[in-house]
């Protein structure tokens, strides 16, 4: 069943490998690139009628060093049905791009990520034909990132620390320290990897403190009307701006009044949250367009 860590984990894996920073130091290789990597299918099923879906698989094909595939699967518990499926995608993988294939299992729970580790054996009596050992991404290999500097240098691999230790006992400590280094970022990116942490966390009780920090951590000095704090809110401003415009257009087009170029960048131009909402307002009586910007009689009480 995929659930909201199996998406979190696709999204953050297929979009930036620089997370696998673990793996790749354990295995004696230079810091993964983004620029190495490319996303290949998911899809591992045969003409047969039997689905089997990895939740990333990508190529590392770096100018220089060895070529191989990744499968990343996120494990929320133990389960020996999956242990076999993992040893058929090995397999799979192997066959079809004729590369070596590194699967990378990332799990929250300790005792899960202890049991991913295997090794996985496929044996008759005394004689084993397979062995299917998976890189573990759990809190016993991903550092714990309590550096609001190194939240700042590696958003991928903090987000992944306050995911797999949201179990631990310094999982408080995770969170602070990643939300107020993300927020060092420009709003927009902030969100996303906000929202990254919050899918990847899941129904744990780590999410609700997440969501608080979420709320709350903007600055290190709230209401003190510092440069970044305006910075920051300004740009929250002008997201609700842009949302708020692309309502009034969203509106005349539905009640079928056309729509002017010149209208039409009037309106996404403004920036005020009270006169789009006037405008918002008009356009859903006005016969033209151009009416959003008239100071009609209904608007002014003196003219009553």
């Amino acid at each position: 069943m995929v659930t909201a860590t199996h998406e979190a984990s696709h999204q953050l894996f297929r979009k930036h490998p620089e997370a696998l920073t673990p793996v790749f130091e354990a295995l004696g290789l230079p810091p993964p690139v983004k620029t190495d990597f490319h996303e290949l299918s998911a899809d591992v099923t045969e003409i047969r009628p039997m689905e089997r879906r990895a939740d990333t698989v990508l190529m590392f094909e770096p100018d220089m060093g060895e070529h191989f595939v990744l499968a990343v699967e996120a494990q929320t518990k133990k389960d020996p049905e999956k242990a076999r499926n993992w040893a058929y995608y090995i397999a799979y993988l192997r066959a079809k791009y004729d590369l070596p294939v590194l699967l990378v299992a990332v799990c929250r729970d300790p005792s899960t990520a202890a049991w991913a580790m295997g090794p996985f054996e496929c044996a008759v009596g005394p004689w084993t034909t397979q062995v299917t050992r998976p890189f573990v991404l759990g809190p016993q290999t991903v550092p714990e990132v309590t550096d609001e500097a190194a939240v700042a240098q590696q958003p991928a691999l903090a987000a992944l620390s306050a995911i797999v230790h949201s179990q631990s006992k310094r999982a408080s400590a995770i969170l602070e320290a990643v939300a107020r280094g993300l927020v060092s970022f420009e709003p927009n990116v902030t969100k996303y990897w906000f929202e990254v942490v919050e899918v990847g966390l899941e129904s744990t009780p780590a999410r609700d403190n997440w969501r608080k920090l979420m709320q709350n951590v903007v600055t290190h000095f709230p209401g003190h009307g510092t440069l970044f704090e305006e910075k920051y809110l300004e740009g929250k401003s002008e997201g609700k701006a842009e949302g708020k415009a692309e309502d009034i257009l969203r509106v005349l087009a539905v009640r079928g009044v056309p729509i002017s170029d010149d209208v039409r960048k009037q309106v996404t131009a403004c920036t005020d949250l009270d006169i789009l909402t006037t405008w918002f307002d008009r356009s859903l009586t006005v016969s033209r367009a151009e009416d959003l910007f008239s100071a009609a009689e209904e608007d002014d009480p003196a003219a009553s």
